[in-house]
């Protein structure tokens, strides 16, 4: 009995497919398939906030095809014989979802599956260990997505009114400006002080090495009336402490320190390094680039 796998990338699909053998056919829902709609025909709102929120949904125009095919596969296979491999995070558990609700499967015994690297053994494990879809993370999702709605289409209007070339206003650049100008109302009130340190650098035997001196003098003067009254002086190391340290390696990446380090480095935007660590992850090369967790597998450790 052939069973089918979806995936959200058309690029893992073939990759997958080789691993899982003749047994398993591997199509692709390319990305999210519905989404909130604008307009309802009625003319309710599309999000009823008096109703939990409750959202209405529509197929995206460009991926009826793609549905089409999908049906046609599920009635092929069979309801049982589906398997939904979407990415482990709130926008894949969320495709999975929507997957259940247009394909008609029963989202209590459908099996969902997820991988953090394509790799032969991680999708043999995956589908060895088969879960259902979390409904945790697809609400989490659809409270994003409604926030996004709410927030943005009703803000962006205004800005676009009010700010010369204002652009957009939403869920998360809103409240990051309201952070920056707090921030930088607090650094205009701010009235600092000046201190000075004195810091000699000192050579013996052909050998340099630096202190600082711990007092510190609130006024040039100060430091340098403290510094002439040195001239005449001999200094004498009288104590030398050893302590053995320790330095670990790095951790491993997070989505924010990868694209951290890559600008650094690299140079590269968010969205250059974000493409590239998504060739890297389909190729098998890295695990999944979409991670805050710094865990390593034992399959790693022990490689």
């Amino acid at each position: 009995m052939k069973n089918l796998v979806i995936v959200e990338s058309p690029a893992k699909a073939k990759t997958i497919e080789k691993y899982l053998g003749k047994d398993f056919h591997v199509l692709s829902s390319v990305g999210h398939i519905r989404s909130i709609v604008k307009k309802t025909k009625d003319g309710t709102p599309p999000i009823d906030v008096a109703n939990d929120f409750f959202a209405i949904y529509e197929v995206d125009p460009e991926k009826k095809k793609v549905i089409t095919e999908l049906k046609k596969n599920v009635k092929a296979v069979g309801k049982e014989n589906v398997w939904l491999a979407t990415d482990e995070d709130r926008e894949g558990e969320a495709i999975a979802w929507h997957l259940c609700k247009v394909l008609d499967l029963p989202i209590e015994t459908t099996k969902r599956i997820v991988f953090h690297e394509i790799t032969k053994d991680a999708i043999t494990n995956a589908i060895k260990n088969p879960r259902t879809v979390d409904m945790n993370l697809v609400q989490a999702q659809q409270a994003r997505q409604i926030l996004d709605r709410l927030v943005g289409f009703e803000l962006s209007p205004v800005v676009w009114q009010k700010v010369p070339g204002g652009k957009s206003a939403g869920r998360v650049q809103s409240p990051a400006v309201r952070l920056l100008v707090e921030r930088e109302r607090e650094i205009m009130k701010f009235e600092g002080n000046s201190q000075f340190k004195v810091t000699a650098i000192f050579i013996h035997d052909n050998q340099e090495f630096k202190a600082e001196l711990n007092q510190k003098f609130d006024t040039e003067e100060a430091a340098n009336e403290f510094l002439n009254s040195l001239k005449p002086a001999e200094f004498i190391v009288s104590d030398i402490s050893k302590t053995p340290g320790t330095r670990n390696p790095a951790a491993p990446f997070t989505t924010s320190t990868l694209q951290q380090e890559a600008n650094s480095k690299l140079g590269f935007s968010s969205k250059a390094t974000m493409a590239s660590a998504q060739k890297l992850y389909q190729d098998g090369k890295i695990t999944y680039m979409r991670t805050d967790s710094v865990n390593l597998s034992g399959q790693a450790i022990a490689a």
